[in-house]
């Protein structure tokens, strides 16, 4: 039996890296990692998704937080009346 092997979010990011230089190709980055051709695009994907939120500075997703709890009190306060009647 084999077990899956578990990478750390910095050897994903070195990898990620190195596929976003392009200096190499995906195939020859995996073999010198020993990770499949598809994880390095998947990191390289992800990591290119994930560029904005590196710079961004956390005003959308405080909004979109107080944007959800603004949701949740209109829900339990709509909830709580209905219980009184």
């Amino acid at each position: 039996m084999t077990t899956r092997r578990r990478f750390t979010g910095e050897f994903k990011a070195r990898v990620a890296l190195e596929a976003l230089r392009g200096d190499k190709t995906v195939q020859e980055i995996g073999s010198k990692h020993k990770v499949h051709p598809n994880q390095v695009s998947t990191w390289k994907r992800q990591a290119i998704e994930g560029l904005g939120e590196v710079f961004s500075n956390g005003a959308d997703r405080e909004r979109d937080l107080h944007a959800k709890i603004g949701q949740l009190m209109v829900e339990r306060d709509f909830l709580a009346g209905g219980l009184k009647r």
